[in-house]
């Protein structure tokens, strides 16, 4: 049973704990294996196929192929196991950011490099 989490409510905020970390465990261990060229271009050759390598969950797996970040932080992925896969796809972690976040790329540098949302703002789902 989870503790009590006097932070489960911080808006637009996915807080990565043990929780999170045990729900996105394989998941994680995916994103991790882009480390390796070798397995970049396994996943890259038939993204499908090398998913089913990992136990993860159908919705886990569904949101990778789809490119769905946002999901994949509920789901329990770390948002710095995702840099692996901007990677492989080619991307910055700031278009990652930017596509997480809804934005055009140049519009979320600029937001960021003006000291980023202001809490409360509403969050945008890419």
């Amino acid at each position: 049973m989870a503790l009590d989490k006097p932070y489960h409510d911080i808006p637009g905020t996915i807080v990565f704990d043990s929780d999170m970390a045990r729900r996105g465990w394989h998941a994680n261990r995916f994103c991790m294996s882009l480390m390796h060229p070798e397995n970049r271009e396994r996943f890259l050759a038939d993204e499908a196929s090398y998913l089913d390598e990992w136990p993860m969950s159908d919705v886990q797996r569904d949101a990778f192929l789809r490119r769905d970040y946002n999901t994949l932080l509920e789901l329990g992925v770390n948002v710095y196991y995702l840099g692996k896969l901007f990677f492989t796809d080619g991307w910055s972690f700031e278009r990652g950011a930017a596509a997480m976040a809804g934005m055009p790329q140049d519009a979320y540098r600029a937001m960021m490099l003006a000291g980023g949302r202001a809490p409360g703002e509403e969050q945008r789902r890419g």
